[in-house]
């Protein structure tokens, strides 16, 4: 258990699987848990639900959920009248960026995570983002952290004073199985998280997308037993 002077952190947390873990992964290190949510107004809204179980699973001190309808913009499968891709993981095109990449979203949301981790006295971010079993997005990238890390030091109070926030990455090198196995040694209940980006209309998961074909794969993978109910 944390206590009033425990170091803090904020996990951007969207109440998927690895944001689950890596906000897991904080608390084991003893820091008091922020957590920011946003609600962008995507197609996979149930996972906001899942966020809230997460954070009071979690007893972070402290949950924002911030509404910013990313819908405004469009150009996602998320985010407008696209169909989801349910050909199978990197079925998309050789090598490219499917369709339910947001534009920048790693970028916007790691922002508001700033903006917060600033208000609340924070020294670390925490984000769930992954390089290796992943859908292929440009914002999941370690190249990517770190130059939003060295943004972060000019662009704040904190990095100006000589205490920028570090972003934490934890999952960055893992695979989904490696993910799921972590989650079982935290002794989480992975239940409690959301993947599918296309839920049906009784609530379950597809099972068809990238994000639940990764999720499958990963706890497969491992020879942990799945909790998700799939389509």
């Amino acid at each position: 258990m944390t206590d009033v002077h425990s170091p803090k952190a904020v996990v951007l947390l969207s109440g998927g699987l690895d944001s689950f873990v890596a906000a897991a992964l904080a608390r084991e290190t003893g820091l008091e848990l922020y957590a920011l949510t946003i609600d962008y107004n995507q197609r996979h809204k149930v996972e906001l639900d899942s966020a809230r179980r997460i954070a009071a699973t979690l007893g972070v001190a402290r949950h924002v959920v911030l509404p910013l309808d990313l819908t405004a913009f469009g150009g996602s499968a998320l985010t407008a009248d696209i169909a989801v891709p349910k050909d199978g993981v990197g079925a998309s095109g050789e090598g490219g960026i499917p369709i339910t990449y947001v534009p920048a979203r790693n970028t916007i949301f790691l922002s508001l995570t700033l903006g917060f981790a600033e208000v609340v006295g924070a020294q670390d971010i925490f984000i769930g983002v992954n390089a290796l079993d992943y859908s292929g997005y440009p914002d999941c990238r370690p190249e990517f952290i770190e130059a939003f890390a060295n943004m972060a030091a000019l662009a704040t109070k904190q990095g100006v004073e000589g205490a920028p926030v570090r972003i934490n990455t934890p999952l960055q090198f893992m695979t989904k199985a490696d993910i799921a196995r972590e989650a079982a040694r935290l002794g989480l209940d992975a239940g409690l998280s959301w993947s599918c980006y296309d839920p049906t209309p009784d609530g379950k998961h597809c099972g068809q997308c990238d994000s639940c074909r990764l999720r499958a794969k990963g706890f497969g993978e491992a020879g942990l037993p799945d909790p998700t109910v799939y389509a």
